[in-house]
C-alpha cells in the first residue's frame, strides 16, 4: 500500500496544538478546511441572495451576525459529518492508502471517544441553530438524516456523490430561511445548482481512491464514469452555471452578475480541460480549486 496519507504532517497542528487535541482536530478535518468551505459557500450564496432581493428588512449588522453563525455552524457540522463518516468507514479506511492513518481507523481515537466528541459537536451546533428561526430549526433537524446516512450510500450505489450534494448544499435552503423565514423557488433552484456542482467536484475527488475503492467494494461516480468522467463533467457544470444564470434572469440582476458568473464558468472549464484523472495529486488540486469558484459566485450575487 502506497504511503499517500491525506493527513498533513508537521503543520500548525503538530507545531502549536496540545498533543491530546491533535487527533480530534484531525478527526474534524480542521487542518483541511476545503470541506468546510464547500459546505459553507452555498450558505453564503443563499444569505446573499435573500438579502439582495430585499425580502426582509435585514440590516448589515444582522446579516453579518448570520454570516458568523453560519460559518461557525459549517465548521462544526463538517466536523460532525467527518466523525460520522469515519465511524462508518473505520474498518475500510484501514485498507485505503489515503485514509489508513485517520484517527479512528488507526486506533488513535476509540469509538467511544469519537461518539462523545460527536455528541459535543451536536450540542454546539444546536446552540447555534437556536439563534435562528423555527423554519431553520426544522431544516436543521431534517438534514441530520442525510448527515447520518451518507456513508451508507457508498455501499449500495455508484452515486453517493448525489447524496453528498443533497447534504452539502442544504445551507442553500437554510440561509434563505434565516433571512426570510420561508422557502421559495429561488433557494430551491440554488440548492439544485449546488447539487450539480457537487456531482462535478466530488466525482473529481473520488478519482483519488478509485483503485482502492474497487478492491474493497466502495462505490463512487468515479468508478461508474471511469474515463468518461470529463464528458459527464460538462453537463454537471453546465447545469450549475445555467441555474445561476436563470436566477439572475428571474431577478433582473445587472451586468456585473453575469460578468462574474462568466469568470466562474471559466474556472469550471479549466477544471475539465486541465484535469488528469490518473493523478491523485491533480484531482485533489482541481477539487480544492472549487473554493475559488464558490467565492466568485458569492461576489457575483452581491454585485448583481
Amino acid at each position: 500500500m502506497m504511503s499517500r496519507s491525506d493527513i498533513p504532517k508537521n503543520n500548525w497542528v503538530d507545531r502549536y496544538m496540545p498533543e491530546f487535541s491533535r487527533p480530534y482536530i484531525r478527526l474534524a478535518r480542521l487542518d483541511r478546511p476545503i470541506g468546510t468551505w464547500l459546505l459553507l459557500l452555498p450558505c453564503w450564496w443563499s444569505l446573499a441572495l435573500g438579502w439582495k432581493l430585499q425580502l426582509d428588512n435585514t440590516g448589515l449588522n444582522e446579516l453579518g451576525y448570520l454570516y458568523i453563525l453560519f460559518t461557525l455552524g459549517a465548521l462544526i457540522m463538517r466536523g460532525a459529518g467527518c466523525t460520522i463518516n469515519d465511524l462508518w468507514d473505520r474498518n475500510m479506511d484501514k485498507l485505503v492508502a489515503r485514509t489508513a492513518d485517520r484517527p479512528i481507523a488507526s486506533g488513535e481515537i476509540s469509538v467511544k471517544k469519537a461518539v462523545l466528541f460527536l455528541s459535543t459537536l451536536f450540542v454546539l451546533a444546536a446552540l447555534i441553530l437556536y439563534q435562528l428561526n423555527k423554519v431553520c430549526w426544522l431544516l436543521g433537524v431534517l438534514v441530520l438524516f442525510l448527515v447520518f446516512t451518507y456513508p451508507f450510500f457508498k455501499r449500495i450505489t455508484y452515486w453517493p456523490q448525489f447524496i453528498l450534494g443533497l447534504t452539502f448544499n442544504w445551507g442553500a435552503l437554510m440561509g434563505w430561511a434565516a433571512i426570510t423565514g420561508s422557502i421559495s423557488f429561488e433557494p430551491l433552484l440554488l440548492y439544485l445548482v449546488g447539487i450539480f456542482w457537487t456531482l462535478g467536484y466530488d466525482t473529481i475527488y473520488a478519482h483519488q481512491d478509485k483503485e482502492d475503492d474497487a478492491l474493497i467494494g466502495i462505490k463512487s461516480s468515479a468508478l461508474a464514469l471511469g474515463d468518461k468522467t470529463k464528458l459527464f463533467l460538462i453537463p454537471f457544470y453546465s447545469l450549475t452555471i445555467g441555474g445561476l444564470v436563470t436566477i439572475g434572469l428571474l431577478n433582473n440582476f445587472d451586468f456585473a452578475f453575469y460578468f462574474l458568473i462568466g469568470i466562474s464558468a471559466s474556472q469550471l472549464i479549466w477544471q475539465i480541460l486541465a484535469l488528469d484523472l490518473n493523478s491523485p495529486i491533480d484531482c485533489l488540486e482541481k477539487f480544492k480549486s472549487n473554493k475559488l469558484f464558490g467565492l466568485i459566485v458569492t461576489l457575483a450575487i452581491y454585485c448583481g
